[in-house]
């Protein structure tokens, strides 16, 4: 069997050359109804009692980051397993136990990972209070002497305080889970950045791979983001990841997907929207890597410009030109001086009255400053009387008209062929075509989506809402008028094809008694109708007698046969039992020798009595 050693070690050293290796475990609060207080289940909570698991705790951190695999090895092998009473497990107290206890975790300042192993969900803020425990998480390390959290005094942390602990302490987080229970760690992984999930075998024969495979998944994402930038300033990127595409749009921050050994660079542009009282310091880093890049801004409000130029064109020839801005000489306004002050006072009102859409509304919508009779707007205003809120557009994706337009009092004004409301609707047209139509020529694609006209359905529209109501019309038209008037009845027949069948066939839609019909859309898009007389039918009330009344003759004929058959045996049966009983009897024809034959004496009195003797009978 392979060493650990070889196994894990050998992995990660091919990424690094430097690694460490620790271990810690979970089960759940020592507490009900997370963990049974019965004294026998407490030392041994294995639901068989012929097996023996160790009692519950909260986290043990049972060997901190080292380089010797063989202790790791020995310490893991030492370990039993244990049990709680209910499914979740104390899964995110374990991890911000291990994020925050550096010294007795004895994390580095290196690339730290996290990998969580489970095969059961986790309990989250709140379900502390199913125990008793009311007190939020604080965030500190509670870890005692032995390396045991128990936790009674807190809450488990939830989602949110666990994500940002892992940011603060550039730790990446690995899931290693069961199949059966990836959904949820899914949905947690992605509410927690620089973490991924991965499918682990139930004998965690993968875990190996799983870890390297998942940690270049990590190693391939790059975040760039500040910290502690005072609002006074707008940050924003541009990257410029595989290819040496850079990015069109500066956006909130920078990041790549997807990168193996390309060279990435990220431009990042301030703007101030405000001078700064004093000099401010902010971090711009990586997500997951200790590293960072701290920047001092300094806001140079009260320039140096040199010389003013007096009478400056710039200035309309009114005012002096200083560090770009035009000071006006007196009774004259606006930012090249190009309007002379009235002195007449209803002349100075009608200026002020031009920069208002109503005598009684708000100078230039209370979003500017009226200057020679024309409003001035301010930030991202527009109009005439800087009525337009050029921010106030519809978003899709979390950006201002999809990032596809340009926002123009409260309308996404769209570029590159796009269309909606906000710019959402691509020009590409690939989802609503079939066989070479748009929408099967029954319906407009707006959006990428086929719009159906009446009667069609389908993504396609490739389908009939009911094919037989629509064009039931046509076919009167068409069995009324016969085929020497067919164009009177295009209109009923909404421009379809028709033709009529030779013979007789039963298709899906009927007509009276007499007809049917069948309508298909074609490879064109038109409509195709066929029609043809129904084969003759006849009278189902006799049709229905007649067939009882044989039925019950045949039936009656069968029994009757039947019977006469099953009597005919018996007759034969009892005929063969008296022949059999015949033959079996056994006439004897020996002699009685009781039996004696009859003897009868006749006397003639005509003989004489000497004569006697002669007559015997026989």
């Amino acid at each position: 069997m392979k060493s650990f050693e070889k196994l894990v070690l050998g992995h990660l050293k091919d990424i690094t050359d430097t690694v460490r290796i620790g271990f810690g475990s979970f089960v759940d609060k020592e507490m009900l109804p997370y963990v049974s207080q019965v004294k026998a289940r407490r030392l041994n909570p294995c639901p068989n009692r012929i097996d023996t698991c160790q009692p519950a705790f909260s986290f043990r951190n049972v060997l901190p980051l080292t380089q010797d695999a063989r202790e790791f090895e020995r310490e893991v092998s030492k370990q039993l397993i244990s049990g709680n009473l209910d499914a979740p497990e104390a899964g995110l107290d374990a991890i911000m136990q291990a994020a925050v206890c550096k010294d007795k975790i004895k994390w580095g300042n290196v690339t730290r990972i996290l990998v969580y192993t489970s095969d059961d969900t986790f309990h989250m803020a709140g379900d502390g209070r199913l125990g008793g425990v009311f007190q939020p998480h604080n965030g500190q390390c509670h870890l005692n002497d032995n390396g045991t959290y128990d936790g009674k005094a807190f809450d488990y942390p939830s989602v949110g305080h666990v994500s940002r602990v892992l940011q603060d302490n550039n730790i990446q987080l690995i899931f290693a889970v069961t199949e059966d229970i990836y959904p949820a760690y899914k949905a947690l992984s992605a509410l927690i950045p620089q973490s991924v999930v991965g499918v682990l075998k139930n004998d965690s024969s993968n875990v190996v791979d799983l870890i390297s495979e998942a940690y270049g998944n990590l190693s391939a994402t790059l975040v760039l983001e500040q910290e502690g930038a005072p609002k006074e300033l707008d940050i924003s990127y541009r990257s410029t990841c595989k290819g040496n595409q850079l990015d069109s749009e500066w956006k909130e921050k920078g990041e790549c997907q997807g990168i193996k050994h390309e060279l990435i660079t990220f431009n990042v542009r301030l703007n101030a929207s405000a001078c700064l009282t004093k000099p401010q310091t902010f971090r711009i880093k990586m997500k997951g890597i200790n590293e960072e890049v701290k920047i001092t801004v300094h806001t140079e409000c009260d320039c140096d410009c040199g010389v003013p130029e007096e009478d400056s064109k710039h200035c309309s020839s009114n005012g002096i030109l200083s560090c770009g801005a035009c000071s006006c000489n007196e009774k004259f306004l606006g930012q090249r001086c190009e309007c002379k002050q009235q002195t007449d006072a209803d002349s100075t009102s009608k200026m002020q009255a031009s920069c208002r859409p109503r005598n009684s509304s708000v100078t230039c919508s209370g979003h500017g400053s009226c200057e020679c009779g024309k409003c001035m707007c301010q930030g991202h205003y527009s109009g005439k009387f800087c009525e337009c809120d050029d921010s106030s557009c519809e978003y899709h994706d979390n950006k201002l008209c999809n990032g596809k337009g340009r926002c123009k009092c409260g309308k996404c004004v769209c570029s590159h062929d796009y269309t909606g409301p906000a710019c959402h609707c691509s020009p590409s047209q690939d989802k609503c075509m079939n066989n070479n139509l748009l929408c099967s020529g029954q319906g407009k694609c707006t959006c990428n989506v086929c719009k159906c006209n009446e009667g069609f359905k389908g993504e396609n529209c490739s389908a009939f809402t009911n094919e037989c109501t629509p064009l039931k019309g046509c076919v009167a038209c068409h069995v009324n008028a016969g085929t020497s008037d067919t164009n009177a009845c295009a209109v009923k027949c909404l421009n379809a094809t028709v033709s009529r069948l030779v013979g007789t066939h039963e298709l899906r839609c009927t007509y009276g008694s007499s007809m049917s019909y069948d309508v298909k859309l074609g490879v064109d898009g038109k409509i195709v109708l066929q029609y043809a007389d129904l084969p003759r039918s006849v009278d189902k009330t006799t049709l229905v007698i007649g067939i009882s009344v044989s039925s019950i003759i045949f039936i009656g004929i069968i029994i009757i046969i039947i019977y006469r058959c099953l009597l005919e045996l018996y007759d034969i049966r009892e005929y063969q039992n008296f022949v059999k009983a015949q033959e079996q009897t056994n006439w004897k024809e020996a002699q009685n020798p009781l039996f004696k034959g009859a003897t009868t004496t006749v006397y003639n009195p005509l003989h004489d009595k000497e004569n006697e003797k002669d007559f015997e009978s026989i």
